[in-house]
């Protein structure tokens, strides 16, 4: 028996598809959250009658409506937010976007609960006090995030030990091939026209910069318990391996599929089971696949996220949110494309790296390294 629903970041792309598949399969949802008291909150409230729906940073307006819509059904905060994620019994999807999504998964994870993470943030930034929270509270985490998922099916019944590598594929994003000289002048728009996948604004920039590649790079890590000279990526255009397995005997596996995002959040709430999903066969002919190195000149954002990971302790949550605000700053037209990850290295060169033990410790270093990374931007925000 499949078991009910939380969806956290309920009105954002990982969201709306896990509802798609939650409608299609008949699994109950009893809780919804969303950051604000929007229209589509409030119409997937009515889609979802028996759900308790919560607003984490509503405006005076929206709470107003919501709480005439909804009467008791909602509830507004962080720590309403985080109660949601703790009810018992509940698969926990998390689809929050930026560090807001830890202290839920730490919440899901320590009432025992099935916690489906679509939220990076948590393992980049809280990666130790994450597994902490698993092995307390004695839930389980299984990864929404294509290339993870492609990672965690491939290595079912598998010894860690008997793995060589493991290898992430990236699409290379909107400026594969490009020079440094010509990344100067792309623009916002240019750089949220993903030839593959339909994402959020952030992630999508990350996609172009590599730095998305580099934060799965430590998620992997933190997720299969792998030394990162064993977790390679390459880039891979058409996006139909969603990422490979070397084992030490020479043998592969790969996971391969068409790109769409309901295959590994279903495959994250059905498991150890698979369910009929919503895409049809999949058609090999014609199929040509071509596989490169990632262009590390170009793109420097993937060596920095190596080298926070290696450091460790505090470091990758650091390089979390100095891109957090340098992708903010470029969208904003004040930072160029290539001043992101130049933004991240000054970041990770003056904040001191210290031990993480509490969610507190992640949220003051996630604060600090934002400060000087506003700073660095001339300190606006």
């Amino acid at each position: 028996m499949k078991q009910p629903l939380v969806v956290l970041g309920a009105t954002g792309s990982i969201g709306r598809q896990t509802l798609d598949v939650a409608s299609r399969l008949g699994i109950d949802v009893q809780g919804m959250a969303a950051r604000r008291g929007s229209d589509d909150l409030v119409a997937l409230a009515g889609d979802w009658p028996g759900a308790r729906i919560v607003a984490a940073a509503p405006t005076g307006e929206e709470r107003d409506r919501l709480s005439g819509l909804l009467g008791d059904r909602v509830e507004f905060g962080s720590e309403a937010l985080v109660a949601l994620a703790s009810r018992p019994g509940v698969t926990v999807v998390n689809g929050v976007v930026g560090a807001a999504g830890l202290r839920a998964s730490i919440a899901a994870l320590e009432a025992g609960n099935r916690l489906a993470l679509a939220n990076k943030e948590s393992l980049v930034a809280g990666g130790p006090v994450v597994l902490r929270a698993l092995q307390r509270g004695g839930g389980s985490l299984l990864p929404v995030d294509s290339e993870h998922s492609a990672l965690f099916q491939c290595l079912v019944g598998e010894s860690t030990a008997a793995v060589r590598r493991l290898v992430l594929t990236a699409s290379g994003g909107p400026f594969r091939g490009y020079s440094i000289n010509d990344l100067e002048k792309v623009t916002p728009a240019q750089a949220l026209a993903h030839p593959t996948w339909n994402m959020g604004r952030r992630i999508t920039v990350d996609s172009a910069t590599l730095f998305n590649k580099g934060l799965e790079v430590i998620e992997a890590h933190y997720l299969f318990d792998m030394p990162y000279d064993r977790i390679e990526v390459v880039v891979h255009p058409q996006s139909i391996v969603h990422s490979l397995v070397e084992f030490v005997d020479g043998s592969l596996k790969a996971h391969v599929g068409e790109p769409d995002m309901r295959v590994p959040i279903q495959y994250a709430i059905t498991y150890p089971d698979r369910a009929p999903g919503a895409l049809g066969a999949f058609d090999f002919s014609g199929l040509s696949l071509t596989f490169d190195p990632a262009d590390r000149r170009s793109f420097p954002a993937l060596d920095l996220a190596y080298e926070a990971g290696r450091i460790g302790r505090s470091a990758p949550a650091v390089l979390n949110a100095a891109d957090e605000v340098a992708v903010h700053a470029f969208l904003d037209g004040r930072l160029g494309f290539l001043g992101i990850p130049e933004v991240v290295e000054r970041t990770l060169e003056e904040v001191p790296v210290v031990d993480l033990v509490t969610v507190d410790d992640v949220v003051e270093v996630d604060r600090e390294a934002r400060a000087v990374a506003h700073s660095l931007l001339g300190g606006s925000c």
